[in-house]
């Protein structure tokens, strides 16, 4: 809902560190992959109950992946990088449910199937959408930085970054916290329908 708001912060602020990594010849997959590999140790983390290593790991994981398109973007995009973007992005937001649901199955495990459930809407959805919007050369004027298709909603990348870390910080709530989310999940899985039955009729 607010991810177009924040990009131009969000440019402002990566800029630099992103100049000195392509400086020196790092490049955008390679920040992909380890930041991927990096939010992994949530996991673990969240199944062990270590709630404040689980946060430092999706902030690192969350950062690197600002980094990436802003590394990319200084150097040459490609279409492997906005793939493995958007890939493991999807992936790592299902580990995150995933944690919690084995560090106390009794209480989160229901609640975490719902919130994967709402998620396959969300990113089927999204991506459905792109690859036809991709083939009848539409563009995302509000993302324009983006290396695919972006339909925005109501759950975009920061509210879902913000919901996951709320959990690490109340991860009682867990349970309450993925049924609302989830349920704006659902909102944003019925307008990206509605939208792409108006568009591509």
């Amino acid at each position: 809902m607010i991810d177009a708001l924040i990009l131009p912060l969000q440019s402002r602020v990566l800029d630099g560190p992103a100049r000195v990594l392509a400086a020196r010849g790092v490049r955008a997959d390679h920040i992909t992959v380890v930041g991927f590999v990096i939010g992994l140790l949530a996991l673990p983390a969240l199944a062990a109950g270590l709630y404040g290593l689980a946060f430092a790991a999706i902030v690192a994981n969350r950062l690197a992946d600002g980094l990436d398109g802003a590394v990319a973007r200084l150097t040459q995009p490609t279409d492997r990088g906005a793939f493995l973007d958007i890939a493991l992005d999807f992936m790592f937001y299902a580990l995150v449910p995933l944690g919690f649901a084995l560090v106390d199955p009794a209480q989160n495990a229901l609640a975490a199937a719902v919130l994967m459930a709402s998620f396959i809407g969300t990113g089927s959805s999204f991506l459905a959408f792109s690859v036809i919007a991709q083939r009848r050369g539409l563009h995302a004027d509000a993302y324009p930085t983006k290396g695919i298709y972006y339909l925005g909603g109501l759950t975009e990348g920061a509210e879902t970054i913000a919901f996951l870390l709320a959990c690490c910080v109340w991860p009682s709530g867990f349970a309450i916290l993925a049924y609302i989310f989830a349920a704006g999940c659902a909102v944003t899985t019925l307008t990206r329908w509605h939208m792409g039955w108006r568009v591509f009729a």
